[in-house]
């Protein structure tokens, strides 16, 4: 009976690690007023980052996205990008 190597793959996962930006700044709030800091959580279609792509802690993304839902609802970042 032949017992087969174990497979190795050919992409190694070694990425940075993530670390929350806002954390790392020592801020307590996000403002929505800031709309440079908040278009760099934003997709390319107007969609919100999620935490695992960003990097932020679970407390400032749930922060951030209040912050840019009213931004978004005051006109200073669109819903959606064309």
């Amino acid at each position: 009976m032949k017992t087969q190597a174990p497979v190795k793959s050919r992409f190694k996962r070694f990425s940075k690690r993530k670390f929350c930006k806002f954390c790392a700044d020592k801020s307590d709030f996000i403002d929505y007023k800031d709309v440079q800091t908040l278009r760099a959580f934003l997709t390319q279609r107007g969609k919100i980052l999620p935490s695992r792509m960003s990097g932020t802690c679970a407390k400032h993304q749930r922060a951030l996205a209040n912050a840019i839902q009213r931004a978004r609802n005051i006109a200073l970042l669109s819903f959606t990008e064309r």
